[in-house]
């Protein structure tokens, strides 16, 4: 799990410092035509602009989450859920990092979002992205009947 978690921090991290090194703010470059453009925003909020200006709320439940992310991983039966939960935690950390290090200040850094797709889509980042798919692929394991964290029961 945790060397998911670093792998997908350093992804994140790394894409973040190439596009603040590469692009201006608010200018879109087009990476796959309208498909997929590269536009670098600093965000103050969560996912879809949600909470605006509510930094240091997202700073408090990205640090709870991460302290459960780990306490809950000595209960991880499956490498399947490892793994899920590594992308996962370095989704949560990725921002987090952003949150406690990037202006205006500690607790209150604003996240970096360069991938923006089309029709008024918001922009993101790579931890986003882990977030968003881990997020559904749990929620459809759990609809086929997965306990989260737990090997398969066979059925009687």
């Amino acid at each position: 799990m945790l060397v998911v978690s670093w792998a997908v921090i350093l992804l994140d991290q790394g894409t973040k410092y190439l596009a603040i090194e590469n692009l201006e703010p608010y200018q879109s470059v087009n990476v796959l035509g309208e498909v997929l453009k590269f536009t670098l925003v600093y965000n103050d909020s969560a996912a879809f602009s949600i909470g605006f200006g509510m930094t240091w709320i997202f700073t408090i439940l990205s640090s709870v989450a991460t302290i459960v992310l780990l306490w809950l991983s000595r209960k991880i039966e499956t490498r399947g859920w490892a793994v899920m939960a590594g992308v996962l935690l370095g989704g949560v950390v990725g921002n987090l990092i952003d949150r406690l290090t990037r202006d205006p200040g500690f607790a209150q850094g604003h996240v970096v979002d360069f991938l923006q797709l089309p029709f008024g889509f918001a922009v993101f980042n790579i931890a986003d992205v882990a977030i968003v798919v881990i997020a559904s692929l749990t929620v459809i394991r759990v609809m086929r009947g997965d306990n989260i964290g737990r090997k398969a029961t066979p059925a009687s």
